[in-house]
């Protein structure tokens, strides 16, 4: 007699599919024999002025007319801050010599730049106080023509 091929974790695996059917039917059918549609005024949500949301309209006594003319439509631009400087000063907080990069710490903005050893234009080492100009890298603000800052 031959070994049956359908193990028994197939076999629960199979049965719970089954049922599973078998309750979403049931549900279906459920639902259908109520018969209670739901309606479009139903789905419907307000939100009020604070930004909640309820299933109650707005009370139209406290509606207000807003002159279209009254709003200003601007766009703010993502662009760096526009400096009469371009080089700046920061200290290196980090740097890692056989790997060939490190970052720097802004002074004025506190932001975190990355640099890489081809953009040295002299040696330094952490905790140095250097100056630099901003480009735009791959990933981010990268510092180029780095050196020592000297007062």
């Amino acid at each position: 007699m031959a070994k049956s091929q359908e193990t028994f974790g197939k076999k629960e695996v199979r049965n719970r599919k089954e049922k599973k059917r078998k309750e979403k039917e049931q549900r279906r059918a459920q639902r259908k024999s109520e018969g209670k549609k739901a309606s479009f005024n139903d789905m419907i949500a307000y939100v009020d002025e604070f930004g909640v949301i309820s299933s109650t309209p707005p009370d139209p006594n406290r509606k207000t007319e807003v002159d279209p003319e009254s709003i200003e439509l601007t766009i703010r631009h993502n662009s760096p801050e526009e400096d009469t400087d371009p080089i700046k000063k920061g200290v290196i907080t980090f740097f890692n010599n056989s790997k060939g990069f490190g970052f720097i710490r802004d002074n004025n903005s506190g932001q975190r730049i990355f640099f890489h050893v081809n953009n040295l234009l002299e040696p330094v080492a952490e905790n140095d106080t250097v100056s630099y100009e901003i480009t735009r890298g791959f990933k981010g603000p990268s510092a180029i023509n780095v050196k020592l800052f000297k007062e």
